[in-house]
């Protein structure tokens, strides 16, 4: 059977906890665990734990048990899997965005359907992840959401891409309303935002800092009225605000 974990603990490295810009260590990111498998559950739950920065507050077995933990525990991340009984991730998506606003969502799953990434995004999700990742790229998947960062699973990023050139194909439809006017460098970050590259990337190609990068995501999505970054590149797609046809 293949580790779906990847490397065993003993050959990780042990992590110190996230310090802010002036070197004080930040709270904890708290965790909560959703999937139906109970076993599934524990192994996450014994990785995370051997993380400092990192605490797993709650456990659910399905979506509706995840949308009353997260309100009860309001959690920074909620790593979620897709396909549950009585409710699954995506359909709990949205529910938790209300509960608990501030909770950024990581799906955790097996399925590589596009219909299910496409959905996953639209409900509010920040993160697309198949389960086959190793434990290392958990860890660095919640560190980065929790600090503003979409991450998805490569194989999953062309699929999106290919779904956006789909849209603008199958889109003829007039804007009643026109698109908010996004200024030419923020037309840059997001044309980058789109092709899957982090803050710090796109940082080096413009010769701008990280914190001019999180600015004008932060400016982009106040403009489109959208919650994610991958949010915002649908609705660039959709609206032919990017032209990834010439890429």
């Amino acid at each position: 059977m293949v580790d779906t974990f990847g490397p065993t603990m003993s050959q990780r490295q042990h992590r110190v906890p996230r310090a802010d810009p002036v070197g004080e260590q930040r709270e904890p990111i708290r965790v909560l665990v959703v999937d139906d498998h109970e076993l599934f559950r524990r192994g996450l739950e014994i990785v995370l734990a051997q993380e400092e920065d990192i605490q797993v507050v709650g456990e659910a077995g399905d979506g509706a048990e995840a949308v009353e933990k997260a309100a009860d525990l309001l959690p920074d991340i909620v790593l979620m899997d897709v396909r549950m009984p009585r409710r699954g991730g995506i359909e709990a998506c949205t529910s938790i965005k209300e509960v608990a606003p501030s909770a950024r969502i990581i799906m955790l799953t097996i399925s590589d359907e596009e219909a299910d990434l496409y959905d996953a995004i639209k409900a509010g999700a920040t993160g697309y992840l198949l389960k086959e990742i190793s434990t290392d790229e958990v860890t660095a998947a919640i560190r980065a959401v929790a600090d503003g960062q979409s991450q998805i699973s490569p194989s999953m990023a062309a699929k999106l891409l290919t779904e956006f050139k789909s849209l603008i194909q199958r889109t003829d439809e007039r804007r009643l309303v026109p698109a908010p006017k996004l200024t030419d460098r923020e037309l840059e970050v997001l044309k980058l935002v789109a092709t899957g590259k982090n803050n710090r990337d796109i940082a080096k190609d413009l010769f701008i800092s990280e914190n001019t990068v999180k600015n004008h995501v932060r400016n982009i999505l106040e403009k489109l009225q959208l919650h994610s970054r991958m949010e915002a590149v649908v609705y660039a797609m959709r609206e032919k605000i990017l032209d990834l046809e010439s890429g």
